[in-house]
C-alpha cells in the first residue's frame, strides 16, 4: 500500500515555509500538510493571486515534497467558539476584542480555504470547528439537554455555508476530533454525523493522541466510522497517573512531569499505533501518515527523525493472501 508519511508544519511555523519544506526533505519525508499560518500559507493570496500558489507549489517540487493536506485549525477555531481573550491570537491583530467580527473573519477565511486547497491541487483541508458548549463538558453549573442541542444548531448554521464551498471546490474539511471542539469523543463525533446527515464534505482528521487520555480505544473511531477517516495524524500520549495528578491537566503546563498526561513523540507513549494501522488497512485507506510532532521533552530535530523511522517501521500494507489458504487441497 505504502501510505505516504508526511509532516504537519505547524509546528515549524517558526521557520519559513521554504526553510521548513528543505528541513522536511532532509529528513526524508515524502510530503506535507500545510499550516494556514506563519509565513507558510497564506489562504487568501493563494486564491488571488495565482503566483502565490504556484510559488509554493515551486517550493515543494524543488525539494521533491507534495502536498497532501492543508491544516486550518486556527481560523476553523474562531468560528464556533464564543470568544474569550485566547481566541484573539488565532485572529488579526486589528480584530482583537471584536467577537462578532473575528467570527466574519473566520468564516471568509475557512471558505478562501476551500478555495486554496483547490489551487494547491490538494483535496482534504483538517482543522477544527470550535465549539460554543464545550465549557459545558462538566454538568456544573447544571447543563440542560437544550443548552446541548442549540450548540450543535449554531455550528450547523454557522458550517453548513462553509460547507457549501467544501463542496464547490471538491474538497474535505477533516475535523480533528479534539477536546474544546463540538466533536471531542465517540459520542459528540456520532452526534456531529447526525446532526449534519453525515454529508460528504465532514469527516474525521484522525489523531489517537487526543482519545487515548480519554480513556477511549482510539481505533474504533475508525472502526465505526470508517467512510469519514479522511486524513490522520500519527501523534502519541502517555497517561502518568501517579496518585497527585489528574487527568485533566491540573493547569500545567504540557511537558511537566507533574501531568497527569503528555503528548509524546510517535512510539514513546501509549498508543497501539499496531491496532490503528490494522484497522486502517480493513478500511482500505490509503491517504497519507502525517507526523504532528509535539512533545517537549525531546528536541525537535531528533523527534522528527525518530519519528519518521517509527512511522516506517509500522506503516504495513494489508495481506494479499489468505494464509489459510495454503492449507486447502
Amino acid at each position: 500500500m505504502g501510505r505516504p508519511i508526511t509532516m504537519f508544519t505547524g509546528q515549524w511555523a517558526d521557520l519559513t515555509f521554504e526553510d521548513a519544506c528543505r528541513k522536511i526533505s532532509i529528513l526524508g519525508y515524502e510530503g506535507v500538510e500545510i499550516a494556514c499560518w506563519g509565513d507558510h500559507m497564506n489562504v487568501r493570496k493563494a486564491v488571488e493571486d495565482p503566483s502565490y500558489a504556484a510559488g509554493r507549489k515551486a517550493i515543494l517540487n524543488k525539494y521533491g515534497l507534495e502536498c497532501y493536506a492543508l491544516g486550518a485549525h486556527l481560523a476553523g477555531q474562531c468560528v464556533g467558539d464564543f470568544w474569550e481573550p485566547r481566541i484573539d491570537t488565532f485572529a488579526p491583530e486589528e480584530l482583537a476584542g471584536n467577537p462578532e467580527a473575528i467570527r466574519a473573519w473566520a468564516i471568509e477565511e475557512m471558505k478562501f480555504t476551500a478555495r486554496a486547497a483547490e489551487a494547491m491541487g490538494c483535496k482534504i483541508v483538517t482543522g477544527f470547528m470550535g465549539s460554543p458548549i464545550w465549557k459545558y463538558f462538566y454538568s456544573f453549573p447544571p447543563t440542560t439537554k437544550k443548552m446541548i442541542s442549540d450548540g450543535y444548531a449554531l455550528i450547523k448554521k454557522l458550517w453548513d455555508p462553509i460547507l457549501e464551498v467544501f463542496d464547490i471546490a471538491g474538497v474535505k474539511f477533516a475535523l480533528e476530533v479534539h477536546p474544546s471542539e463540538i466533536a471531542y469523543d465517540y459520542y459528540t463525533t456520532k452526534r456531529l454525523f447526525e446532526v449534519f446527515g453525515k454529508r460528504p464534505s465532514l469527516g474525521i482528521n484522525f489523531d489517537p493522541s487526543h482519545l487515548l487520555w480519554q480513556g477511549l480505544q482510539p481505533e474504533l473511531l475508525i472502526r465505526d466510522f470508517p467512510d469519514r477517516i479522511y486524513h490522520v495524524h500519527i501523534k502519541d500520549a502517555a497517561v502518568t497517573l501517579d496518585g497527585r495528578s489528574g487527568i485533566l491537566g491540573s493547569h500545567l503546563e504540557f511537558g511537566n512531569l507533574n501531568r497527569g498526561w503528555n503528548f509524546r513523540s510517535p512510539g514513546h507513549g501509549d498508543v497501539n499505533f499496531e491496532a490503528i494501522i490494522r484497522e486502517l488497512n480493513a478500511i482500505g485507506y490509503e491517504g497519507p501518515l502525517s507526523v504532528e510532532w509535539e512533545d517537549n521533552g525531546m528536541d525537535r530535530d531528533y523527534g522528527a527523525k525518530d519519528a519518521l523511522e517509527f512511522v516506517k517501521s509500522i506503516n504495513f500494507s494489508p495481506s494479499a493472501i489468505e494464509f489459510d489458504k495454503a492449507m486447502e487441497h
